[in-house]
Formats: structure tokens, sequence, C-alpha cells
């Protein structure tokens, strides 16, 4: 088990124990051995994983169900997306989706094998913005530095990311463009594994959501020269944002949801919500988010959608402007 899954399934013991085992309040759907699955479509260690153990932990102990996680990273995370779309509608099967898979790979990916029609919209968990940092040893202290030394350096320096489609590469795209910088995107399956190429020098640079670079910056095995957000991160208060940068445009915050395969029964849709809309009101939760730099969300169904399909628009206006494309 590595370090970060150990470190994820103690915060949910510890938040289990905090909340105290709770009869559920909605009525769920009767699953084979009262088992449901949460697919996590992206590696162990990663942001879509922490916050998917976060909540599988707590789903356990409201509903007394056993949830169990599963990791299919890949693709973007199109390959969790697209298991979890096909899924049969029962209520026992829900995915751990986020900005990626969920919004940006629609205009992205022309091979997908699903659509926005073949997920339904549960609730949002928690969004988180995206900072970018460097290896230690990469010579460079602000953003302008950072910048200044690409250009020194064409084709040679590495900017790593979360998989193709994802915010994390989205938002090296952005800086690419804005910045006109010649570096090598370097796609991984997931955060964990591309921020431990960076803490080792494999690659030199990303944008990384907060969620996981932060205890690294905190140990001093990660440089932070700027956050994605309008506004600057309270966990990292001398962090100025890309604006203050020198960079505009960059309002950028991965966002993570829960989503059923279409057709599932209403009934179970609501229940689902409710249950997690209960679970990150709890204390112990948002103060486990809060220290993931991250804003808690539980929002209805109905809200959800919108939002969703806000960010598909959104997202597919970028992509278009950008001219990416995976065929």
């Amino acid at each position: 088990m590595t370090r970060s899954i150990r470190c994820a399934a103690r915060i949910g013991m510890v938040l289990g124990l905090a909340l105290g085992t709770q009869p559920a309040h909605a009525s769920l759907p009767s699953c084979p051995g009262n088992v449901y699955h949460m697919v996590v479509p992206a590696a162990a260690g990663g942001t879509t994983d922490i916050v998917a153990r976060l909540i599988a932990a707590q789903l356990g102990e409201k509903a007394g169900v056993s949830v169990v996680v599963e990791n299919k990273p890949g693709g973007g995370g199109t390959i969790g997306a697209a298991q979890v779309a096909s899924a049969k509608p029962d209520g026992c099967t829900m995915l751990m989706g986020n900005i990626g898979p969920n919004a940006i790979n629609y205009a992205l990916n022309k091979k997908l094998t699903y659509g926005p029609a073949d997920l339904q919209p549960i609730t949002r968990v928690f969004s988180v913005p995206n900072v970018l940092v460097v290896n230690p040893k990469v010579p460079a202290t602000t953003v302008r530095e950072l910048v200044d030394l690409a250009r020194s350096k064409p084709g040679t320096m590495a900017l790593a990311n979360s998989g193709v489609g994802q915010s994390t590469h989205m938002t090296g795209e952005m800086f690419r463009l804005a910045t006109e910088v010649d570096v090598i995107s370097v796609p991984y399956k997931g955060n964990a594994p591309a921020v431990a190429d960076l803490l080792g020098g494999q690659v030199h640079m990303m944008f990384d959501n907060v969620a996981v670079s932060l205890p690294h910056i905190q140990a001093g095995k990660l440089r932070a020269l700027a956050v994605t957000s309008v506004e600057r991160v309270p966990a990292l208060p001398d962090v100025p944002t890309m604006e203050q940068a020198g960079l505009k445009g960059f309002d950028v915050a991965a966002w993570f949801g829960l989503f059923y395969p279409s057709g599932t029964d209403g009934a179970h849709v609501q229940s689902m919500q409710e249950l997690v809309s209960d679970i990150l009101k709890q204390d112990a939760v948002r103060r486990q988010i809060a220290a993931w730099s991250g804003v808690p969300g539980g929002e209805s169904t109905e809200q959800f959608t919108a939002y969703v399909d806000t960010e598909i628009k959104k997202w597919a206006q970028i992509v278009d402007a950008a001219r990416l494309t995976i065929d």
C-alpha cells in the first residue's frame, strides 16, 4: 500500500471516529453483498483518488454499506468514465468524475465512446485551484523567471500533466499559448505519478491541483510560483495568482463530482445526492477539504447538472480557440 493510499485510509478512519456510524436517512439501492463500487478514473494517490476515498469511507459509515474504490487510470480519465457510462444503471456503480473526462474531453477527444448523455450527474464534491510548481533545482523563483528560462532553452524543459484533457494539461496549454514558450508536454495517468517524476527531477514543472502538491510545497520539495485562482490561496498566502504574476485569463479550478450511469432510477440518484450533501456538511469533512485548499460542493442534482453543462461549453470554446484535438 502506497503512502498516499495509507494517508487517505487514515483520513477515512479518523473522520469515521469523529462522525460516528449513523443510519442512512434515505433509501439506497440493494446491491449484491451490500457492496457499492466507486470508480476513480486516475491513479492512486492523486486528487480524484484521495477525495474518492474520503467520500467512500464516509458513505460506508453513514449508510452502513461497503464502498469499494476502483482505480481505472488512463486516457485523461476517459477509460474509467467509459466503464461507468456502460455499467448497469442499478445504482451500485458510480464514478468520481472530474473536469477532464466529464467536461474538457468531450471537445478534445474525438474518439470517446461515451458522451454527456451517458452519465447522470449526482453532485459536485469539491473544487480546487491549480498551482504552478517547479522542482527546486529549476533556477526560477517567479513565473517571469521561468518563462525567460524556458525561452533560453527551447524544446528542452518538460511540463508534466496528470493526463491529456485534464485541467492540469489544459492549464499548461494555456500557459504555452500565453507565453509562446517551447516546452515538452508530458502526460501521466494521474497527479501522483506526475508529481513523483517532478520530485525526482525527471520533469521540470507542472500545473498541479493544490491538494496534491501542497504537502510537497510546505516541505520545500517543490517550489510554488503561482496559483490559478482569482484570489490567493489561504494555505499559500505568499504565492501570487497567475494574474498577479503577469498572466491574465488563468481562472481555472479543477472540480470533482459523482456520476451514475444514465438510466439510473431517479430515487437512487436523489438518495445518493442527499447522503453526499450531508457528508459534505460535516465539520470534520469540511476541515479536511479546507486543508486541501478546496471548496466543498453538495449542490442538488439539478444544480450540478447545470454546472457541468456550463463547463462543457466553456472548455469547448477554449479547445476550439487553441485548436487542440485528439483524433
